[in-house]
């Protein structure tokens, strides 16, 4: 008689045992994932694909004359579009031929300098 009111007493919740919390709330593991996926695409991946986009558009739209910078780092300005390959100005007489897909930027103006002297 006194061992049936301990194992009563001890009984699990009601409920199954089931943790509480967030995972609860929501049903379980599947739900929680997708959340996270969701959260992923909104931070991560939609915005990269926007900037791809965007590049992609710039690099169809340009045109002789626009000043480019290089993914290497040079700046100069289109002479000749022939396809896919362009060829830039660098310096006075100095023309370089590159690959369309290696432009990073149109030039928005004339970089940074450092005012400390």
């Amino acid at each position: 008689m006194f061992f049936d009111s301990v194992a009563y007493a001890m009984a699990p919740p009601a409920g199954g045992g089931e943790a509480g919390g967030l995972g609860a709330i929501l049903g379980g593991p599947l739900p929680m994932l997708i959340l996270m996926f969701a959260i992923f695409y909104f931070l991560l991946i939609r915005p990269q694909q926007k900037k791809q986009k965007a590049h992609r558009a710039m690099l169809e739209a340009l045109k002789k004359g626009d000043k480019v910078w290089t993914n290497g780092g040079i700046l100069g300005t289109i002479t000749d579009i022939d396809g896919d390959n362009m060829t830039i100005e660098i310096a006075s007489g100095v023309n370089v031929v590159i690959k369309r897909g290696f432009v990073a930027d149109k030039d928005g103006g004339a970089p940074a300098t450092d005012k400390k002297k």
